[in-house]
């Protein structure tokens, strides 16, 4: 009666790998995690490469506003221009040295 069973295909696949055939098994799982591994890590690299060249995109802006608020800031402490903005809008005067005096503390 041997002719007659019926196993299914599966069934005789799976107990073939697990008698005979474990390292192989164990190589093929292994070579699959793996290869998510090397997938996940290389998505990952590009997410970072990315937001790298944000950041420097980003510091360069910073970098060019930098230089510029260091050109107004010395363009309004120019001397001339604080002297000028004194004169005109504040209505200063330079003081003639025969009014000035000094006070000294003992």
């Amino acid at each position: 009666m041997i002719g007659n069973e019926r196993h299914s295909l599966p069934g005789v696949i799976g107990g073939d790998i697990l008698r005979h055939g474990k390292i192989p098994v164990l190589l093929a799982i292994a070579v699959l995690v793996s290869a998510v591994l090397v997938v996940t890590t290389a998505h990952k690299t590009r997410l970072l490469t990315a937001q790298r060249e944000q950041l420097v995109l980003e510091r360069d802006a910073l970098d060019i506003e930098w230089r510029n608020l260091i050109l107004e800031e010395n363009a309004l402490g120019d001397h001339s221009r604080v002297e000028r903005t004194a004169t005109e809008k504040l209505q200063m005067q330079h003081v003639d040295p025969s009014q000035e005096n000094i006070v000294v503390q003992p």
